[in-house]
């Protein structure tokens, strides 16, 4: 099929810490199906900026899986690794605005803080992945931090949320299984752009590159919808364009929860090795059988 002028654009982003399983079929067949219906493209990102867990091996694994499906995508593949530089001048944009800071905290010390503030319950800001970032280093002089980042001193970048929401305004974004969606910017508070380890993060990333490959349909599963209010923002931050969004529902184990690798779901390859031919994979991967030794169901929002 023909690409048709201003196609739909759709992106499967795994990262390659392990063999994909079938929550990773369905959301990139969900991707991929959404660009073969508008006879647009569909593209394949590897996100393997955590050195400490991505191996290629797996991103081996997991093109052939996904080939194996049937699936076809656009080249070039884009690895993240690949392109720190476009996430270093984004952060150097973000920085000209004024809205991030360093952050010197160690895990401990967060965790001690929301401790403490644990015996006044009304402090402890909470978001929908726990406690939020208490702002330790929010307000630390800028010359004492910036002699502290001279040194050496390892450090996060963090983005300030607030002074952020403060130039942009009230943001909203369209999704396709909820309608218009105004963005609740603060949800998870002063969220990390830059690790001490690696100089980007998830949010940041993403964000850069979906819209570097002219990303027009982001599909992801639900449990990222809360991510997504984050990622509005630093598309106003930084002039970029909107895609429009779609959060599927996920496929779960017969525990309730979300298929995961941590968690030992069933790979492809295994579900290969048994015999299944791609067509029952795939089937089972849209939720409409239940999968072997996994008692999966599709999650409905």
């Amino acid at each position: 099929m023909a690409e048709q002028p201003d196609a739909t654009i759709t992106r499967f982003a795994p990262s390659p810490t392990g063999y994909l399983h079938l929550g990773h079929a369905h959301s990139a067949l969900f991707a991929f199906n959404a660009a073969q219906r508008a006879g647009g493209r569909f593209l394949l990102r590897i996100e393997d900026i955590d050195p400490n867990r991505c191996r290629p091996a797996f991103e081996v694994a997991l093109k052939a899986d996904l080939a194996w499906l049937g699936l076809a995508w656009a080249e070039p593949v884009r690895r993240q690794s690949e392109h720190m530089a476009d996430y270093a001048t984004a952060l150097e944009r973000l920085d000209g605005l004024g809205v991030t800071y360093p952050c010197f905290c160690s895990r401990k010390e967060i965790a001690d803080e929301i401790a403490r503030a644990g015996n006044a319950p009304h402090l402890v800001a909470m978001g929908p992945e726990g406690p939020l970032y208490p702002g330790l280093c929010r307000h630390r002089p800028r010359a004492e931090a910036a002699a502290r980042v001279a040194a050496g001193e390892p450090h996060a970048i963090r983005l300030d949320v607030a002074k952020a929401a403060a130039l942009t305004g009230p943001l909203s974004w369209h999704d396709r299984g909820r309608g218009r969606t105004d963005a609740l910017v603060g949800l998870l508070g002063d969220v990390v752009l830059a690790r001490r380890d690696v100089r980007t993060s998830y949010h940041l990333s993403v964000t850069v590159d979906d819209a570097l490959q002219g990303v027009t349909l982001v599909t992801r599963g639900e449990d990222l919808f809360h991510a997504t209010h984050v990622h509005r923002l630093l598309q106003a931050l930084l002039g970029l364009p909107v895609p429009d969004y779609h959060h599927h529902g996920l496929l779960l184990n017969d525990r309730g929860e979300r298929l995961s690798k941590r968690d030992g779901a069933t790979a492809l390859r295994e579900l290969r090795d048994q015999g299944l031919d791609p067509a029952t994979v795939r089937a089972r991967a849209r939720g409409k059988m239940m999968p072997i030794h996994e008692g999966c169901a599709m999650k409905e929002r």
